[in-house]
């Protein structure tokens, strides 16, 4: 015969209510740090206003426009760092844009913020050589016939106001960068060059 368990009652005489099997915090989760742009959806072709205008290529080489949410408390500064790893560079990839020093009070950079000049820059903001050799945004240009180019734009929220990057390679600017680095967001386009 089988025997029927005695509920569960609490203090009141009324049953009790079984509690969740892990406690939930009534504390508000944190926004997830975001990029997009109005320029391209993630994943989605980069257009030809965006693309450079050299090496054969045809585009405007204007840089698009970028915005953000939700960096994490304690976010001193912003850095962004767009690199093409699918470039035949033997492993290297290519660096497109490095802007550094971006105020923590910013939520996004206008469409061509990168002019070389640095005239369009959020103020105490420096862009760093690319592998064009200069600063400023390059835009996509990959060689004729490749498979689409991956272009990853790289929010780094950084625990430090500013980084001295003056005559730093864009590869010591993003080691700079790593190591200051408390949260990262990516927004990544692509491009195919068929002439």
């Amino acid at each position: 015969m089988a025997t029927r368990k005695p509920s569960r009652k609490s203090t009141s005489g009324k049953p009790a209510k079984k509690k969740a099997a892990s406690s939930r915090s009534k504390r508000a989760t944190p926004a997830r740090f975001r990029l997009s742009s109005p320029d391209f959806k993630a994943n989605g072709p980069i257009s030809m206003e965006q693309v450079f205008g050299g090496f054969g290529c045809t585009g405007k080489n204007v840089s698009p426009e970028l915005k953000w949410s939700g960096a994490p408390a304690g976010t001193k500064s912003f850095a962004l760092l767009v690199h093409d790893p699918d470039a035949p560079t033997g492993g290297a990839g290519w660096w497109h844009w490095l802007m550094i020093n971006i105020p923590a009070t910013a939520s996004g950079l206008a469409k061509d913020a990168g002019r070389s000049d640095e005239s369009n820059l959020p103020a105490g903001a420096v862009q760093v050589n690319t592998d064009f050799g200069g600063p400023g945004w390059g835009g996509p240009c990959p060689p004729v016939g490749d498979k689409a180019h991956h272009y990853n734009f790289t929010l780094y929220a950084l625990n430090t106001e500013r980084l001295d990057v003056s005559g730093a390679s864009a590869s010591l600017a993003g080691y700079m960068v790593n190591g200051n680095a408390i949260a990262r967001a990516t927004l990544t386009g692509k491009f195919a060059r068929k002439k």
